[in-house]
């Protein structure tokens, strides 16, 4: 079969995390070359050298997501490098607080996830905007909960924080469309492989549940009965980043196993 993304180039913001490197090892296996790019070397090198284990190809970068000089800098060098940028993929952590009454919050744990997923949006989308409509082609894409549009008690900074950015994206895909470049999203929560403890005590603090606990509260939740998987989401991923979803732009792809029935 034909690879999804045979020749394309794409870029990984936070690719050394959970989501990224799943997304990077699914990238690389259907053809694109990958541009990691994140804070901690260390975590991207390992995903480098998993990504070449499979036969793929992919290049390292410590970049900051939220300085627009280094991301712009960054996105021209590997569109002069590899010729074009082709995706580009934010993935990066926000910062959400969540298992506080909203009003219980400081102000500051409200608007961290709000500012730091709208700027990084901002910064990474438009860096790659610029070079794709000068080619008249590529995929912008990002990923939330889907609890921007809902209304859940405990969930604290995420709701207004992928509102933002998913309103944000949708109008930069009406001003993109006409140039060819396409911006889609992920609705997707709980996935599985990325509920480590660590992460869990990040968002919930003290009271966060435990990671097997998290899964099976997902999965009781879900249509499908089960948590989402990291390969559930990358491929999915990797189909919208192809030419093969030519059709879609604007919009969000339901990737929660029915834990959002939307």
């Amino acid at each position: 079969m034909t690879e999804l993304l045979k020749g394309k180039n794409a870029i990984i913001y936070g690719g050394g995390g959970g989501i990224g490197s799943g997304a990077a090892r699914a990238f690389a296996r259907e053809g694109a070359k990958v541009f990691l790019v994140g804070r901690g070397r260390e975590r991207l090198d390992a995903v480098a050298r998993d990504v070449a284990s499979g036969g793929g190809s992919a290049e390292v970068a410590v970049v900051d997501a939220l300085d627009e000089r280094a991301v712009d800098e960054h996105v021209r060098g590997v569109a002069s490098r590899a010729g074009s940028v082709d995706v580009s993929f934010n993935l990066i952590t926000r910062g959400d607080v969540q298992g506080t009454p909203l009003v219980d919050m400081t102000t500051d744990d409200l608007l961290r996830a709000v500012v730091t997923g709208l700027r990084s949006s901002f910064i990474t989308a438009r860096a790659a905007a610029r070079r794709m409509v000068d080619q008249g082609s590529g995929v912008i894409l990002h990923l939330n909960s889907a609890s921007g549009d809902g209304a859940m008690p405990g969930m604290g900074s995420t709701g207004p924080a992928d509102a933002a950015t998913e309103s944000f994206m949708r109008y930069l895909a009406a001003e993109l469309g006409p140039h060819g470049v396409r911006v889609c999203g992920i609705w997707t929560a709980g996935v599985a492989e990325t509920l480590t403890r660590e992460k869990l005590a990040g968002v919930a603090g003290e009271h966060a549940p435990r990671p097997e606990a998290a899964i099976e509260m997902i999965a009781g939740m879900a249509a499908l009965r089960r948590a989402p998987r990291l390969a559930d989401v990358a491929e999915v991923a990797a189909f919208l980043a192809s030419d093969r979803a030519a059709g879609m732009t604007g919009t969000m792809t339901n990737v929660t196993c029915g834990l959002v029935l939307r």
